[in-house]
């Protein structure tokens, strides 16, 4: 079976999980993060190299204060335990997202959790937090800008591999494979740039029950598709 090297997941329906459970919103948002740690597990050993997840996207501030305050609560317990999660399973890990929108406690949390990282061989783990491809892409623009002012760039110099080097995603492939769980058909604002040529996979799972098993599922689709590239095939060409 072909692997994807680099797969996205957004992961949605944790609100849904726990209504259907009569329990309160937050305890979904708890579960799904206990399930983020699971998931990177078999991803790793599947022999998937990147994995990035969405965690909080810049449209999430709109949502009610009180679980916009949860979701910062259970970010906070989160970098503790990602980064004794990337000790024992040498798993590096990069947070993308604009961070001057997070409380300082949470970024020096980030900055600790990169650098102890930066140099382990295992998964590669990127978590999305106050990201949103507008305005990482936004953000990238004006970063260039400022060079381009200062003579630093030339405007003839501008060309795709320039711009991506100003993303939050520099360094790291473009996902091979989109996962979106809980039903939902759009991208949210994530990753818009990157996913130019990704695979997307829909299921109606909510994020909560998404195991291993579902994960094979749908590198399974993913092994079915033609990735093209914009190309034909060549029986295709000669035809």
């Amino acid at each position: 079976m072909k692997i994807p090297q680099h797969v996205a997941i957004i992961l949605d329906g944790n609100g849904r999980w726990a209504k259907k459970k009569n329990m309160p919103r937050n305890y979904g948002h708890a579960q799904g993060s206990k399930n983020v740690e699971r998931i990177c597990e078999a991803a790793y050993k599947m022999g998937i190299k990147y994995l990035t997840v969405y965690a909080f996207s810049t449209e999430n501030w709109n949502r009610p204060a009180d679980e916009v305050n949860a979701l910062m609560k259970l970010l906070r317990n989160y970098m503790k335990t990602c980064l004794k999660t990337a000790e024992k399973n040498r798993m590096r890990v990069r947070v993308i997202g604009d961070k001057s929108g997070l409380d300082d406690d949470i970024r020096n949390r980030i900055k600790e959790l990169e650098k102890a990282s930066d140099k382990n061989d295992g998964l590669n783990f990127q978590i999305a937090i106050n990201y949103g491809s507008r305005d990482e892409m936004l953000r990238a623009m004006r970063k260039m800008a400022e060079d381009v002012k200062e003579g630093k760039v030339l405007p003839e110099q501008i060309d795709g591999p320039l711009f991506e080097s100003y993303l939050d995603t520099y360094g790291i492939p473009d996902p091979d494979l989109l996962i979106r769980t809980s039903g939902e058909l759009r991208l949210s604002n994530y990753l818009l740039w990157q996913m130019a040529y990704t695979e997307f996979y829909f299921t109606d799972v909510l994020w909560p029950d998404f195991t291993k098993e579902e994960l094979e599922k749908a590198i399974l689709q993913y092994n079915n598709r033609d990735r093209r590239y914009g190309k034909v095939k060549e029986e295709e060409a000669d035809v």
